[in-house]
């Protein structure tokens, strides 16, 4: 399941970086994406469950979201 979301992600964001973890029911992922710049935190979590469609409501159970731009993502992988 994991390896879905993240193609269903990375198709529909462009990613600078992704990654998805999960036990088969419950999923963390962490997205930068200049696609999010200028986007409220709402708005970002918008775009993800757009690339996932169908599947939050019947797939994925739970879907923790670490959401940055690229910007972002420098300044705290430092």
């Amino acid at each position: 399941m994991e390896d879905i979301i993240y193609q269903a992600i990375g198709s529909h964001l462009t990613c600078h970086f992704l990654d998805v973890t999960g036990d088969g029911r419950h999923f963390d992922a962490v997205v930068v994406s200049d696609d999010f710049v200028n986007n409220s935190r709402v708005e970002r979590h918008r775009l993800v469950y757009e690339a996932l469609g169908e599947r939050m409501k019947e797939e994925v159970h739970a879907l923790s979201m670490k959401l940055y731009t690229i910007e972002e993502w420098k300044k705290i992988s430092k």
